[in-house]
């Protein structure tokens, strides 16, 4: 009989016996008419080696293979799932139901002002158009008086007629920027003092924005596709896709009309087309909308207002403590509603109106919520603003030989004031909070894009992190903070009651 000792060392069935292999803790294999089976041992269960390899811990650095976090996810989910319904309940309890349909204050005179200024703004892109017809129009003459003089072989006269022709162009730029900016001024200033409502402004406000893009983009893009068609031999071979439509014929309505309503700020002549309109993708996309304006409406009523109005005390006695409280509080239901809104614009609406529009190139955002740079994250979260700003603002700078840094600092400085636009001319506070906000990425993006590169603190997942802390813990719950008080601090309750408050004299003294 084998000693313990042997078994211990293995050596108790070192020597092979009939249809036996060696002994391997609590199996062995047999062989029976050809095949090998495992049969468990019923002897010496309390001896087999159970730490018989190297083996490192699942989650240490060096381990083999990385574990699946798919259960760690779920948790996650589950535990957000319970501590947002208990906030809800808490709300409830503490509020009761704020929603109500009839209880919104607008005034007649905003509804009637916002739809005649909402109708009226396309206007001033139609005056584009006719300033491009003329244009196309001397532009055609001016070709024929160019090529006969390049015909005759005449080189004084052929130059002469391109710098006349050349020299309009500063006529055609000066009346297309006097069109663009008065779209801005008119809609800014009667939002500003004639539409009380910030809603019905934001909406007013937004659609002159955008309609100032495209004024820019239908002169910018035409101008360079004048100066091709009149220097054939200088210019660079354009987009083969432009052959279809080349300058001047895609002057006309029609192609005017489809780029109002394309879900693009960018002008070209021809755009990727769809074969047919799928109507049940686009009633989808509708429902989308219409359930989540809905969600963000409820949500904003029944939680964000009440935590708006409950930090005013806190910021007129200027107790920083509360306030960054208040703040981490509102940032849940901050970047809640604006991801329902992300997802309602540019998934739902904008896919909907190009599946309408047969419009084919619908990547109007990139995965922004992994990016580990600030830059990244302004480059792929909203594509069609990013495309103007790249084709019509930073490329050429650039071009004219401008530092790629400047040039990006005048992007920002741009959209800056688009932004406090966008915000402060609908709620009547110009502020300068959302200049100022922009203005930050600047070095948001210089310090995201060296912690990205450093290998030892993950910085690919720090750059992540700090775009997250500064994105909804910081930036907008922040900003809409003091845009409400602002607004309370004009127009609401706190003007009233705090007139000697210290914050109510940092707003009121602008």
């Amino acid at each position: 009989m084998a000693t313990i000792t042997q078994m211990a060392t293995g050596t108790a069935f070192d020597v092979p016996q009939a249809g036996l292999s060696r002994y391997r803790g609590t199996t062995t294999e047999q062989k029976v008419n050809g095949t090998t089976k495992r049969i468990r041992d019923t002897k010496y269960r309390h001896v087999f080696a159970t730490h018989s390899v190297t083996r490192t811990s699942c989650l240490s650095h060096d381990a083999e293979s990385s574990p699946s976090f798919v259960g760690f996810r779920n948790l996650m989910i589950l535990v957000l799932i319970v501590s947002n319904l208990r906030l809800m309940i808490v709300n409830l309890q503490k509020y009761g139901v704020l929603i109500c349909i009839s209880c919104h204050d607008y005034r007649r005179s905003d509804v009637i002002t916002g739809l005649l200024l909402y109708l009226l703004v396309p206007a001033h892109l139609f005056v584009t158009y006719l300033i491009e017809l003329a244009a196309a129009w001397q532009a055609d003459r001016a070709y024929t008086r160019i090529s006969k003089q390049r015909d005759e072989d005449t080189p004084a006269a052929y130059a002469a007629a391109l710098r006349s022709f050349n020299s309009t162009w500063y006529i055609v730029a000066f009346f297309h920027s006097v069109n663009a900016v008065a779209n801005l001024y008119i809609a800014t200033k009667y939002v500003y003092y004639d539409i009380y409502h910030p809603g019905i402004g934001t909406l007013c406000e937004f659609h002159a924005v955008i309609v100032f893009l495209k004024c820019a983009s239908y002169a910018l893009t035409n101008r360079d596709l004048r100066h091709a068609y009149l220097h054939p031999k200088q210019a660079d071979p354009l987009p083969a896709l432009y052959k279809t439509c080349p300058y001047p014929q895609n002057i006309n309505m029609k192609n005017l009309c489809y780029f109002w309503w394309a879900p693009t700020l960018v002008y070209q002549p021809v755009y990727p087309r769809t074969d047919t309109i799928r109507w049940g993708f686009v009633f989808k996309r509708l429902a989308e909308l219409a359930g989540l304006s809905i969600v963000i409406w409820i949500a904003s009523a029944q939680y964000a207002a009440p935590l708006l109005q409950n930090s005013l005390d806190k910021i007129l006695t200027l107790n920083f403590t509360s306030i960054v409280e208040r703040v981490m509080k509102l940032s849940t239901i901050s970047v809640f509603c604006w991801l329902c809104g992300f997802f309602a614009l540019f998934q739902s609406a904008l896919n909907a109106l190009a599946e309408v529009m047969r419009f084919g190139d619908r990547e109007f955002y990139g995965d922004w919520w992994n990016v580990s740079s600030i830059r990244t994250y302004w480059t792929t979260w909203n594509k069609p603003v990013t495309n103007f700003m790249r084709r019509h603002i930073y490329s050429p700078l650039v071009g004219r030989g401008w530092p790629p840094a400047l040039a990006q600092i005048f992007v920002f400085f741009f959209s800056g004031i688009l932004h406090e636009l966008l915000v402060g001319v609908p709620t009547h506070n110009i502020i300068g909070v959302a200049f100022a906000g922009m203005m930050f990425q600047i070095p948001m993006i210089a310090l995201t894009d060296v912690i990205q590169k450093v290998k030892w603190i993950q910085g690919k997942v720090a750059g992540n992190m700090i775009f997250w802390i500064s994105f909804c813990l910081v930036g907008q719950p922040l900003a809409a903070l003091l845009y409400f008080f602002a607004w309370q601090a004009k127009y609401g309750s706190v003007s009233k009651q705090f007139q000697e408050s210290p914050a109510m004299h940092l707003f009121l003294r602008r």
